[in-house]
């Protein structure tokens, strides 16, 4: 006789993210970079989102994709200091003379994964697993991670989808 899985189980287990491992595409960003802490993210994003999004109409800048948030070294504690950058993808821009920074990002090769949930369990159900699957796949960190958010649904809602990236190294 086989076991069988309740639903809430089986659930979560679809909910746990599988790794891919993929090129991510270049492309040209309108950006805001600080040095926080892994707070002080959902006040920044707040107060620097409508910045860019007034640069890129002012400008005349197309959207040409979700916003992403770049970091550089992510700790794993709340209060240790580190490089982030408020990202939102855009076209044009080659004769850009405005106060924020546009700039091209490279392609670099990502081990991602997908979280769909609220806020409250990304580290939990989004980075944790990943985190442990690069680990037991042997890839190597570059460094550098980025979150990617095709669906928000703005502070506290139930459910979002966010791309989790961690950059490897060679």
């Amino acid at each position: 006789m086989r076991p069988t899985r309740s639903r809430t189980t089986f659930a979560a287990d679809l909910m746990e993210a599988q790794m891919l491992i993929k090129e991510t595409d270049a492309m040209r960003v309108l950006s805001i970079a600080r040095r926080l802490t892994i707070p002080d993210v959902k006040r920044e994003s707040a107060a620097l989102a409508p910045k860019i999004e007034a640069e890129m109409e002012r400008s005349r800048l197309a959207l040409a994709g979700p916003w992403i948030f770049i970091a550089q070294n992510l700790p794993k504690n709340a209060k240790t200091l580190f490089d982030w950058r408020i990202c939102r993808p855009v076209t044009g821009g080659e004769d850009y003379r405005g106060d924020l920074d546009l700039i091209d990002l490279e392609p670099i090769m990502v081990a991602s994964a997908r979280h769909q949930g609220p806020m409250r369990s990304l580290f939990t159900q989004g980075y944790a697993p990943l985190v442990e699957q690069i680990e037991m796949s042997r890839h190597n960190f570059s460094g550098e991670s980025r979150e990617i958010y095709h669906r928000w649904a703005g502070q506290g809602a139930r459910y979002h989808e966010i791309e989790i990236q961690f950059g490897l190294a060679n």
